[in-house]
């Protein structure tokens, strides 16, 4: 058992274990902002173009019926909210997509190697003994 808290203690103070759980929470926050952004301010404009509808009460209604003498409230199918959720998710995942499109973009950026730079001048000595080494050589 202490092997199991050990090997768990190591893995929670890892830097990528805390980096995900602040991404899943600032996730969580950004996607309450998205829907925000889709529920008051995307979608009463184009429910106005189209003719004053709220999408968040599209629905159809199928009919009631009746159990063992009670009748029961009818189901309702709400195409209207999935439209909204549908919105939602095609913005959330356009900003991770640019998120990682720009992070992949820096380290390829870090990555790519510097121009080489030019071989230095040899010194006068190096020069010197290259002129004996060619004279010894003939």
């Amino acid at each position: 058992m202490g092997k199991f808290v050990q090997e768990f203690k190591e893995f929670a103070v890892k830097g990528n274990a805390i980096d995900m759980a602040v991404g899943v929470i600032i996730g969580g926050a950004f996607g309450k902002i998205v829907t925000s952004i889709v529920n008051d301010i995307i979608m009463p404009p184009i429910g106005w173009i189209i003719g004053g509808v709220n999408f968040s009460d599209l629905k159809v209604t199928l009919p009631a019926k009746t159990i063992a003498g009670v009748e029961m409230a009818p189901a309702t199918i709400n195409y209207g909210s999935f439209i909204q959720t549908i919105i939602d998710f095609t913005i959330i995942a356009l900003c991770v997509f640019l998120l990682v499109k720009g992070i992949n973009a820096l380290k390829k950026r870090k990555e790519e190697p510097a121009a080489p730079a030019p071989a230095p001048e040899p010194s006068a000595e190096e020069k010197l003994l290259t002129e004996i080494r060619d004279l010894l050589k003939k």
